[in-house]
C-alpha cells in the first residue's frame, strides 16, 4: 500500500485543514450562540485554561472563529443542554452530542484504570453525592467549613479532591460555572432527556475519533486519531476501522511531503484548493489548529511551544507568546500582556518567522496593515484603548506597523 501512496502538496492540506478549522474565512460559521455552537460541534471541543495573560483561551479560540462570540453565548448553550464540560485531552467545552462518548473515559476512572490521584474517600464521596441530591446543585465553596478551616469531612482540600473524583468519574456533572467556580449536580439533572447516555464499545469509539477528528482537521495521521488517550486496544481498532474504510473507498491515504502518511475523505484530498483571504487572526497557545505540535510543524514548518511552563531562563520568545495566522501560514508570534485595569495592551515583542523576511510575497503592506487590524481589534476584545509596541525582530517591519497603528500606539 505505501508504494502507492499520492503525494499531496503541502499547502494543499494546510488550506484543507484550516477550512476544516474555520480559520480560512471570515465568519466561517457565521455569528452569534448558533454560530459558536457550530463552531463548537466542528472543532469537537474547546480548552478551558486559567492563563488571564489575555482573554481566556476557551473564549479566545471562539473569538477567533465567530466575530462576535461574548462569553454569556457559551453559558446559554451549556444552561440549554447543548454544550457540556469534561475531559478531552484537557479540560473543555465539548458538544453534547459528544456526552457517551465521554462515559468511557468516565468508567475507566470508575474503575481506577486511569491515574488521577484524587481522593478515593468512598464515605466522603457519598455524604457529597447526599448532600446534592437533596439540597440541589452546589459549588465547591458550599463544603467550606464556617470558619474557612477544620477538620473532618468539610476540610476544604480533601471535599475539593473528593468533587473533583465525582466529576471525572461521571458521578456529578458541571451544571454551570461562574468564572472558574463550578456548580456541581447529578448527571440526571443536567443532561437533556433526548441525551443517549449507553456506553459505547472500542469499535464504535474508535469510529468515533475517526469521525471528529477527520471533521475538526479534514486529515490525520492514526496516532493523532488517539491523541493523548490510552490503550493498545483503542489504537488497534482504529487501524481496524482505517483498513476498512480505506477498503471501502471512504478514506483515502496520501502522503505528505517528507513522509508521514495521512487518512482523509476524498471529497476534500481530491478538491481544488481552496482559496484564501490575506487576513491576520491572532491566535491562542491553545488553539485546536496548532494544539498537535508535530502536526503544525509537518504542515507549516512553524515550530511552536508555549513557554509558560519554562522557567524564565529558558523562554526564547516569552511567558504568553501568541501564534499569528496570515492567509495559510504562520508568520510569527507576539509576545503580549492585557493591562485590563489601565486599559493598556502590551505588546513586549514581535518575532517574524523567518520565511516572511525571505519571501517577497510578505515584504509588503498587505501583512503590515493585516497584522495592525489583528492587532487593534484584539486589543478591543481585550477592553483596551492603547497599545504599546515594543521590540520587533525585524525593525523596519516594526516602524511600518507603528505608523499604521498610530493614534493608538506608544513605544511601548
Amino acid at each position: 500500500m505505501n508504494a502507492s501512496l499520492a503525494v499531496v502538496d503541502r499547502r494543499h492540506l494546510r488550506r484543507i485543514a484550516l477550512r476544516q478549522q474555520g480559520l480560512l474565512q471570515p465568519a466561517a460559521f457565521g455569528r452569534g450562540r448558533n454560530a459558536t455552537l457550530r463552531a463548537l460541534s466542528r472543532l469537537g471541543y474547546v480548552q478551558i485554561d486559567t492563563i488571564a495573560v489575555v482573554e481566556r483561551a476557551h473564549h479566545h479560540v471562539l473569538r477567533s472563529r465567530v466575530p462576535n462570540f461574548e462569553p454569556r453565548q457559551l453559558q446559554h448553550l451549556m444552561a440549554n443542554g447543548e454544550v457540556f464540560e469534561y475531559w478531552s485531552h484537557a479540560a473543555a467545552f465539548l458538544p453534547m452530542q459528544h456526552y457517551r462518548f465521554s462515559l468511557v473515559r468516565k468508567e475507566a476512572f470508575r474503575r481506577g484504570e486511569n491515574h488521577w490521584g484524587r481522593s478515593r474517600d468512598k464515605k466522603l464521596m457519598a455524604e457529597i453525592l447526599a448532600r446534592i441530591e437533596q439540597e440541589g446543585p452546589l459549588k465547591s465553596r458550599d463544603f467550606e467549613h464556617p470558619g474557612g478551616s477544620g477538620g473532618g469531612w468539610w476540610e476544604w482540600k480533601p471535599t475539593k479532591q473528593a468533587l473533583e473524583q465525582l466529576y471525572m468519574q461521571g458521578d456529578l456533572m458541571v451544571a454551570t460555572r461562574e468564572g472558574f467556580q463550578k456548580t456541581y449536580d447529578l448527571p440526571e439533572r443536567v443532561l437533556p432527556e433526548s441525551v443517549d447516555t449507553s456506553t459505547p464499545g472500542t469499535g464504535e469509539y474508535a469510529a468515533h475519533l475517526i469521525d471528529t477528528t477527520l471533521l475538526a482537521q479534514g486529515f490525520a495521521s492514526a496516532p493523532s486519531m488517539s491523541y493523548q488517550r490510552k490503550g493498545a486496544s483503542l489504537r488497534l481498532a482504529i487501524k481496524a476501522e482505517l483498513d476498512r474504510r480505506l477498503d471501502q473507498g471512504t478514506l483515502l491515504a496520501v502522503r505528505l511531503e517528507g513522509g508521514r502518511v495521512y487518512y482523509g475523505v476524498p471529497e476534500l484530498l481530491e478538491s481544488a484548493p481552496a482559496r484564501v483571504v490575506k487576513r491576520a487572526t491572532i491566535l491562542s497557545p491553545f488553539d485546536n489548529a496548532l494544539i498537535q505540535r508535530d502536526r503544525t510543524r509537518q504542515l507549516f514548518d512553524f515550530n511552536y511551544q508555549i513557554e509558560c511552563y519554562l522557567p524564565a531562563s529558558k523562554r526564547r520568545y516569552g511567558y504568553f507568546c501568541l501564534p499569528l495566522l496570515y492567509g495559510d501560514g504562520f508568520v510569527g508570534r507576539m509576545d503580549c500582556k492585557a493591562h485590563r485595569n489601565g486599559g493598556h495592551f502590551e505588546i513586549k515583542a514581535l518575532y517574524l518567522e523567518p520565511m516572511v523576511l525571505g519571501h517577497a510575497e510578505f515584504r509588503n503592506a498587505a501583512l503590515v496593515q493585516a497584522l495592525a487590524t489583528a492587532i487593534a481589534e484584539f486589543a478591543d476584545y481585550n477592553g483596551c484603548v492603547s497599545i504599546g509596541l515594543g521590540c520587533c525582530s525585524q525593525r523596519r517591519f516594526g516602524r511600518e506597523l507603528r505608523g499604521v497603528l498610530s493614534g493608538r500606539v506608544s513605544a511601548g
